[in-house]
């Protein structure tokens, strides 16, 4: 028989702090619009036992991860390769990992110690806490639809591009009929908040935590993201403003919850766990000399660009100089990670995260897949429709990051942004999909 147990914690940084997710514009958390959560979902059936995590934290470093499991298995008994801690990739809260940003690598900024310590404390406990108070109860999981239609997001490299649609949904309830957790993934990045703000938030995903804990009023919800490496609002949303994270947030959650009024309710979920890691290949960004050009060939195209439209009220023309900006800004980070390595410098965001862990739970026939890192969706689109299982959720960003984007060999034609900041050579995500699918099979 099935037991779940659910917990979450408050895990909302002090003032002072750095926030993570814009590159160029550093930012001092001034306070908090709405606190950041952690959230975890316990489920234990015939002495097989797994526990999701989930927080609203741009990254968060494997070696982390490896220290929460660390904890967790001394104090409560649960084996660490069946823990799996995921990101909302919240753009509003505090540095957990290394950094992608070249200002901050290169001038050896250190992620928050004290912060840290208190976020891993307060996870491990909240894992605890969730199985110490594990009850009978009852399983449903399901999907439902929810992007253009609804005027939600979708590819911000290729307007009407490639996307996913899907709103993917987890819960677990009592048998007193009281819904007690709600966990959903779903795939877009959380930036309606942008550079401009100073404060904490976990952005669209609040709002859809707010929304569900209304419907629900018993449940504890936690949200994780899908593959979102292109995925945002940026040629979608109606404005960045909080207006608009509740918008979106409220469709989503009020769309999740028609999974659950339609939902086949279990009390016996088999459970089988099976991980795999996997080494990192890196790219080839070529000599310094041929960096130092590329830097000075897309600073004065934005240059240009931010003169003439750098004021404009006009969204396209914004897209111009803005998208020139984020091409500046993969660039001078290739050039900086060919300096970094000619000195023999540390980058967290590589060292600390390999090798690359990919993770799978088999809950009664529907699959969660962990994977680190930023992935494009093409990638999960895929693994969704070829990993055998009725319903697959991944959940990137997953016990670890990757040093960059997950971007498609074909994504390089047209260079940008995503491309132009990782690290990773274009071999590797065939690499990653051949694992994750090996993986599935041997969890079925």
């Amino acid at each position: 028989m099935l037991k779940a147990g659910m917990a979450r914690v408050d895990i909302t940084p002090p003032k002072g702090l750095e926030l993570a997710g814009y590159p160029h514009y550093p930012r001092y958390n001034e306070g908090f619009h709405d606190p950041l959560m952690a959230a975890c979902m316990y489920l234990e059936d015939a002495g097989v036992e797994v526990a999701m995590v989930t927080l609203d934290l741009l990254f968060f470093s494997k070696k982390h991860v490896a220290e929460v499991r660390r904890r967790v298995s001394g104090r409560c008994g649960i084996a660490p390769g069946t823990i799996m801690i995921s990101c909302s990739h919240t753009h509003s809260g505090p540095w957990a990992s290394g950094r992608l940003d070249i200002e901050g690598v290169e001038s050896g900024v250190e992620q928050p110690k004290e912060y840290i310590e208190e976020l891993i404390e307060k996870i491990a406990g909240m894992i605890c806490e969730a199985k110490q108070s594990a009850f009978s109860a009852l399983f449903a999981t399901g999907v439902t639809i929810c992007g253009a239609e609804s005027g939600i997001g979708g590819n911000r490299r290729i307007p009407g591009g490639p996307h996913d649609p899907l709103v993917s949904v987890m819960a677990v309830k009592d048998y007193d009929d009281k819904v007690r957790g709600i966990f959903v993934n779903y795939t877009l990045h959380p930036t309606f908040i942008h550079e401009w703000s100073n404060v904490c938030t976990a952005d669209y995903p609040g709002y859809l935590r707010l929304q569900l804990e209304e419907m629900e009023q018993s449940a504890i919800v936690g949200f994780s993201q899908g593959c979102s490496g292109n995925q945002s609002s940026r040629y979608y949303r109606q404005g960045e403003s909080y207006d608009e994270a509740e918008r979106v947030g409220r469709t989503l959650g009020r769309a999740a919850h028609t999974v659950l009024e339609k939902a086949n309710w279990v009390n016996e979920l088999p459970i089988k766990v099976v991980g795999a890691e996997l080494p990192i290949d890196l790219r080839d960004f070529g000599t310094e000399e041929e960096l130092r050009a590329q830097v000075a060939h897309d600073e004065a195209i934005y240059k240009e660009l931010y003169a003439k439209y750098g004021d404009s009220t006009n969204r396209e023309e914004y897209y111009l100089w803005q998208n020139a900006n984020l091409k500046l800004l993969g660039s001078e980070d290739q050039l900086g990670y060919v300096l970094m390595q000619k000195k023999g410098t540390k980058i967290e965001l590589l060292e600390d995260e390999v090798p690359a862990e990919i993770q799978v739970f088999n809950l009664g026939g529907v699959a969660v897949i962990g994977v680190p890192g930023e992935v494009f969706v093409e990638y999960g689109l895929y693994i969704k429709a070829a990993a055998g299982f009725g319903t697959v959720i991944i959940n990137e960003l997953s016990n670890g990051c990757l040093p960059g984007y997950l971007y498609t060999a074909e994504s390089l034609i047209t260079g940008g942004y995503e491309t132009d900041t990782s690290m990773l050579a274009p071999t590797f995500g065939r690499k990653l999909v051949d694992t994750v699918l090996d993986t599935a099979e041997l969890a079925k």
